[in-house]
C-alpha cells in the first residue's frame, strides 16, 4: 500500500520549516549522542603493579619460589585511602591472565585484587602439588604477607590484610584450603570446586571408600596426563564447555563462575626427579599416585591420603571465614555433592555459608546470561558485606536456576533462579516416589571396556543425550527399567535414589546407573551427562539370591513434565571410567521400593528484566484498555447515530450507494460504484485486475473507511463496529488460520471470538462445505493452499449468515472442488440469503451467477442478470440430463445443428427455430433439460465491456 502522506506534500513541508526540521535533527543527534555516553561502559580508574616475586614455602617453609603476580590498585588507593583486597586465583591450567577482567570488575568496586600464575604454570616456577596446604596453600599466605606490609590495603591488625579470596575449580579449592589454614581470610566465594579429591575422582554411589571407587579415567587422563607440559594444563580445566575462557566479561563487578582459562604462556618443564615425563610439571609423588590408578584402575590407600591431603573435607571445621559456595549442576568432574559436603562441614563449625547452584559449570560454561548474572551479583554482595563491610548480611538461603528456555530476541538460553530459606541439601525438602517396571535382565560387560556407552565426555557435557542407539547405550549392555507417564510433573532438585540388584559369577559388577526423563515420542535426555558409578562385591550368581542396595543418583535439577517417563539404564560401560577388562555377563534387576524424587519448595527469584518485563506488560495493558475504551465509545456514537432503518433497503441484503474511496496521496481506487444484492441472488463483481473490486470489499467489511457514499445492510447503515456486520459472512483477501490448532479447532476458536451464542454455529454443514474428511483434525500449517480455501468458506457460512461475501473462493481449488463450489453457493442463495462474489473466472461467475456488476478503472460499467448482460446469440448452451440422447432428437430437427464445441454440454445452432420447440421435442422424449443459456460467453461481453488491454487503476 502506499504511504498516505504524498511525498511531495513531504518535500513541501520540509522547505517550508528548514530551520525547524534543522533544529529538530540537531536535538535528536544530541540525545542520542547523551545516551550512548551514558550507556558506554566506562574503563574504571585503576593502576597495577606486574613483578615475579619469591616467596618461600615447602614442608619447612624454606623452599623457594618464583610466582608471576599483578596487583590492580584503584586510582584512590593510598596510605590515606586503605582499600580491602582480594586474592583471585584462576582455574587448572590458567595463569593470572586468566582472571583480568575478574579484577578489572572488582578493582572497580573499590577493591586491590592480587592475581598470581600458581606455582607450576604459565611463567610460575616450581612444581604442581594440587593445592597441597604445604606448597600452593603456602603460597597463597605468603602473598598475604605482602598485602599485610602494603600502605594502601586496609588493615584487620598488623600483617592482617582485610581480604577475601575467590576462585573457580583449582582456585576454588585454594580458597577453602587456605581459609583454613589462616585465620587472616575474612570471607571466600569458592566455585565449581571439590571437598574430596579422591572421591571426586574415584566416585562410588553406594557409600563405599575411595578406593572401592570406580576410576573417573577421562577427566584424570586430562587432568594429570596434560597437566603442566609445555607450562600448561589442559585448556578443558582452564575453560568450560567450548574453551570459554575463564574471565569474560562480568557486568556485575564480580567473577564469573568460571574455572580458569587457556593453556599458559611460560616455556615449562618436567620437573627434575618426576616419576614420568608425561606428567610434565606435576610434582614426582602426584604423578606417581597418578600412574599406579591409571594403570590398575583402582587406588591404593597412599594415593587416596595423597590426594584427601590436597581436599578441604579434612580441614573444613577449620573455615571460620564466611563462605558462598557457588556449584554447577552441568559438571561432570565436580557435581553438586561437593558443595554438599562442603556447605554441611563448613556450617557445622558455625561459619555462615551460603550455597548457590547455577545452571554452567565445567561441562557448562558460565550458563546464560541471566544465569551468570545472579551469581556474579551474589559474589559481589557477599565481599561487599564480608569484606568492604557495605550492605546488610547476605543470609544464608539457598539459590539453584533451571534452564527456562530461549530468549526472544537472540534465542541464547534463559534461566529462572529460585530461593528457599533454608538449605536442603541434596535429598530435598519433600519426596515424590515413582514406580518403576522391567524384569530382570542380564548385560554384559566388554572386553577391556570396549565398545563403551558414551554419557559425557569432558568440555562437550552432556554428548550422552544427544546420542542414540550404540553412541548413546550400547544394546546387550545395559538394562532398562521404566515409569508409567506422569500424570502431573514434577520439580526434581536434588539427589535421587533407587534400589537395584545385581548378580555374576565373578562375585563382582561396575555398574553405571543413569536417570534419563523420556518425552511423549520416546526421546531420551540424560540431565547433564550425569551418572552414578557403583561397584559391588561379594554378589551371588543368581539375582533372585541378590541383597538389594541403594544407589544414590547425581543431584539435578530438572522439571519432568506430565505425560513423561523415568527411565533407569544400569549400563556396563562408560567411556569417562576404567571398567573391569574381563568380559563377562551379570544380571541386573530392580530392588524392592520405588524411584526417589527429591524436591524443593522454592520461589521464583525476580529479576532486571523480570521487573522490565512486568512494566511493559504493564504499559501495554494500559494502551490496550485505552483502544478497547475508544472502540467501545465509537460503537456507541455510531450505535446512536445509524440505529435507523432505511424503508427502501429494509428487506435488501446489500445496497451499494455511490461509494468512492481516494487515498490521501489523491489515488481513486472506487469513484462511483452502486449496486445492489437482493435475496436469492448471486451477484459477480467482476473487473480487470486494478479495477477497483478489492477496494470495494473492504469498504464492505469495514476494513478501511469511504470517501464517500454509504452501504445498507438490510437498511442498516454500515459503519465499523455495526451490530448489523454479524448478519455477513466473509472471505477477503485470502484466509488465516492459527497453524499450531487442527481445521476443527480454527472454526471453534473463530465462533468463541465472535461471541455470538453456541448454539447458532452450523458445524456440521460447514464441515460439510469444507470437505475435508479426518483432515479437518490436522493442524492447518500441513493445509495446502486448497484446503485452507475450503475451510476459510466454510468458516464464512458458519453461522449461514444472510449475506456472503466471498473474494476469489474458487482459488486454490480444483475442477471437481470447482464444480461442488459452485453447486455449494447456488444453494446457499436460498430462503432470503444473498451472494456477493469476487472471481477472476469468468466461465465460473457465468454458470454460477444470477447476476453480474462489471467495474473498471472504479466505475460500474454494467450491471443486471447474467443473461442480459451476455446478451442474444445464434447458438444456445443446453445442460440436460442425457447428452447422447439429446444429441440424436436434435440432429432429427430440421434446421437444427449440435456443434461440436460444447465441453460436455449440448451447444445449439438453432437457425431460427425457437429456443422452446428445441425444448420442447427433448421434453417429448423424456431428456430433462436443466439450463438453457445463450452461447455468446459471458467472458466475450465482458471483453466488449472493458477493453481486451484495459489494466484497471491499480487497485490497492
Amino acid at each position: 500500500m502506499r504511504s498516505p502522506l504524498p511525498v511531495a506534500r513531504i518535500r513541501r513541508a520540509l522547505a517550508s520549516r528548514p530551520r525547524r526540521v534543522v533544529a529538530a535533527v540537531v536535538v535528536v543527534v544530541l540525545v542520542a549522542a547523551a545516551l550512548v555516553w551514558a550507556a558506554r561502559p566506562q574503563r574504571p580508574d585503576f593502576r597495577t603493579e606486574s613483578a615475579v616475586v619469591t616467596v618461600r614455602s615447602g614442608p619447612a617453609g624454606d623452599q623457594p619460589v618464583d610466582l608471576d603476580t599483578t596487583l590492580y590498585l584503584p586510582g584512590d588507593a593510598s596510605a590515606r585511602h586503605r582499600v580491602p583486597a582480594v586474592l583471585l586465583a584462576h582455574g587448572f591450567g590458567g595463569t593470572k591472565e586468566s582472571v583480568r577482567s575478574d579484577a578489572e570488575d572488582l578493582v572497580a568496586r573499590g577493591y586491590a585484587v592480587l592475581t598470581w600464575t600458581a606455582r607450576g604454570f604459565g611463567r610460575s616456577g616450581g612444581e604442581i602439588h594440587l593445592d597441597s596446604p604445604d606448597y600452593e596453600v603456602r603460597d597463597a599466605q605468603r602473598l598475604l604477607d605482602r598485602l599485610a606490609a602494603r600502605p594502601d590495603i586496609r588493615l584487620d591488625a598488623a600483617g592482617d590484610p582485610r581480604v577475601g579470596v575467590v576462585g573457580g575449580s583449582y582456585g576454588g579449592g585454594l580458597a577453602l584450603l587456605l581459609a583454613a589454614q589462616d585465620r587472616r581470610v575474612d570471607a571466600i566465594v569458592p566455585m565449581i570446586t571439590w571437598n574430596d579429591l579422591s572421591r571426586a575422582f574415584l566416585p562410588e554411589s553406594t557409600g563405599k571408600a575411595p578406593t572401592e571407587g570406580v576410576f573417573k579415567k577421562g577427566w584424570a587422563g586430562i587432568f594429570f596426563g596434560g597437566g603442566g607440559n609445555a607450562g600448561s594444563g589442559p585448556a578443558g580445566l582452564a575453560g568450560t564447555g567450548a574453551a570459554q575462557p575463564e574471565g569474560a566479561p562480568a557486568s556485575a563487578g564480580a567473577p564469573s563462575p568460571q574455572p580458569g582459562a587457556g593453556p599458559g604462556t611460560g616455556p615449562g618443564r618436567a620437573p627434575a626427579g618426576a616419576a614420568d615425563p608425561s606428567c610434565g610439571r606435576f610434582a614426582a609423588d602426584v604423578c606417581a599416585a597418578y600412574l599406579r590408578i591409571a594403570t590398575s584402575g583402582r587406588a591404593d590407600g597412599a594415593a587416596v591420603e595423597l590426594l584427601r591431603r590436597s581436599s578441604p573435607a579434612k580441614v573444613l571445621d577449620r573455615i571460620k571465614a564466611p563462605t558462598l559456595l557457588v556449584q554447577g549442576e552441568a559438571d561432570t568432574l565436580f557435581p553438586l555433592t561437593e558443595a554438599d559436603a562442603n556447605a554441611r562441614g563448613i556450617a557445622a563449625a558455625g561459619t555462615p555459608v551460603r550455597v548457590a547452584w547455577f545452571t554452567g559449570g565445567h561441562d557448562g560454561g558460565a550458563g546464560p546470561t541471566s544465569d551468570s548474572d545472579r551469581v556474579k551479583f551474589l559474589t559481589a554482595q557477599w565481599l561487599d558485606h564480608y569484606v568492604k563491610g557495605d550492605g546488610e548480611a547476605p543470609g544464608d538461603s539457598f539459590t539453584f536456576s533451571r534452564i527456562a528456555g530461549f530468549d526472544a530476541l537472540d534465542r541464547g538460553l534463559v534461566a529462572t533462579g529460585f530461593r528457599t530459606a533454608d538449605y536442603p541439601g541434596v535429598t530435598g525438602q519433600g519426596r515424590r516416589e515413582v514406580t518403576l517396571s522391567g524384569p530382570a535382565q542380564p548385560v554384559a560387560n566388554p572386553p577391556n571396556g570396549n565398545p563403551a556407552a558414551i554419557s559425557s565426555v569432558p568440555f562437550a557435557g552432556a554428548l550422552g543425550s544427544l546420542l542414540d542407539g550404540v553412541a548413546g547405550d550400547i544394546p546387550g549392555q545395559h538394562a532398562r527399567f521404566q515409569s508409567a507417564p506422569l500424570a502431573d510433573p514434577v520439580d526434581v532438585v536434588g539427589a535421587p535414589t533407587v534400589r537395584i540388584r545385581a548378580a555374576s559369577a565373578t562375585g563382582e559388577a561396575v555398574l553405571f546407573v543413569k536417570l534419563y526423563d523420556v518425552d511423549p515420542q520416546g526421546a531420551a535426555t540424560l540431565p547433564d551427562g550425569l551418572v552414578a558409578p557403583v561397584r559391588l562385591t561379594g554378589l551371588p550368581r543368581t539375582v533372585e539370591a541378590a541383597q538389594p542396595v541403594t544407589v544414590t543418583l547425581p543431584a539435578i535439577v530438572r522439571r519432568i513434565e506430565a505425560g513423561h517417563r523415568l527411565r533407569v539404564v544400569v549400563a556396563t560401560s562408560d567411556q569417562a571410567y576404567a571398567t573391569p577388562a574381563e568380559p563377562t555377563v551379570h544380571t541386573v534387576a530392580l530392588g524392592d521400593g520405588p524411584l526417589v524424587l527429591p524436591t524443593v519448595d522454592a520461589s521464583p527469584i525476580p529479576t532486571t528484566a523480570t521487573v522490565w518485563r512486568w512494566v511493559l506488560v504493564g504499559l501495554l495493558a494500559a494502551i490496550a484498555v485505552g483502544l478497547v475504551v475508544v472502540v467501545l465509545v465509537a460503537r456507541r456514537r455510531h450505535r446512536r447515530q445509524d440505529s435507523s432503518v432505511h424503508p427502501a433497503y429494509a428487506g435488501v441484503p446489500l445496497a451499494v450507494r455511490n461509494l468512492r474511496k481516494e487515498y490521501a496521496d489523491g489515488f481513486v481506487a472506487v469513484s462511483d460504484v452502486d449496486f445492489e444484492v437482493h435475496p436469492g441472488q448471486v451477484v459477480g463483481l467482476l473487473g480487470p485486475n486494478g479495477a477497483g473490486k478489492t477496494t470495494t470489499l473492504r469498504v464492505l467489511m469495514g476494513l478501511t473507511q469511504p470517501t464517500a457514499g454509504e452501504i445498507y445492510v438490510f437498511g442498516h447503515r454500515l459503519v465499523p463496529g455495526s451490530p448489523v456486520l454479524s448478519r455477513i459472512g466473509a472471505l477477503v483477501e485470502g484466509p488465516g488460520f492459527l497453524p499450531h490448532l487442527s481445521g476443527l479447532e480454527n472454526l471453534r476458536a473463530y465462533w468463541r471470538a465472535t461471541g455470538r451464542p453456541w448454539a447458532d454455529a452450523h458445524f456440521d454443514e460447514a464441515l460439510e462445505i469444507a470437505g475435508l474428511g479426518d483432515s479437518v483434525h490436522r493442524r492447518t500449517k500441513n493445509y495446502s493452499h486448497g484446503m485452507r480455501q475450503r475451510l476459510a468458506i466454510a468458516q464464512a457460512m458458519l453461522g449461514l449468515p444472510e449475506l456472503l461475501v466471498l473474494d476469489e473462493p474458487t482459488d486454490g481449488l480444483d475442477p471437481p472442488q470447482i464444480a461442488e463450489m459452485r453447486r455449494v453457493l447456488q444453494r446457499y442463495a436460498t430462503d432470503g440469503r444473498a451472494v456477493l462474489v469476487s472471481s477472476h473466472l469468468l466461465a465460473e461467475v457465468e454458470q454460477t451467477c444470477t447476476h453480474a456488476v462489471v467495474v473498471n478503472k472504479g466505475r460500474i460499467v454494467a450491471s443486471g442478470p447474467v443473461e442480459e448482460i451476455v446478451g442474444e446469440s445464434p447458438s444456445v448452451l443446453f445442460e440436460v440430463s442425457d447428452p447422447d440422447a439429446a444429441r440424436t432428437v436434435l440432429d432429427r430437427l430440421a434446421g437444427v445443428r449440435v456443434l461440436p464445441d460444447g465441453d460436455g454440454a449440448l451447444v445449439v445452432d438453432t437457425n431460427g427455430t425457437a429456443r422452446s420447440e428445441v425444448v420442447a421435442e427433448l421434453v417429448r422424449a423424456g431428456i430433462g433439460v436443466d439450463r438453457v443459456v445463450p452461447r455468446r460467453r459471458l467472458e466475450d461481453a465482458f471483453l466488449a465491456l472493458v477493453g481486451e488491454n484495459s489494466r484497471g487503476s491499480g487497485d490497492r
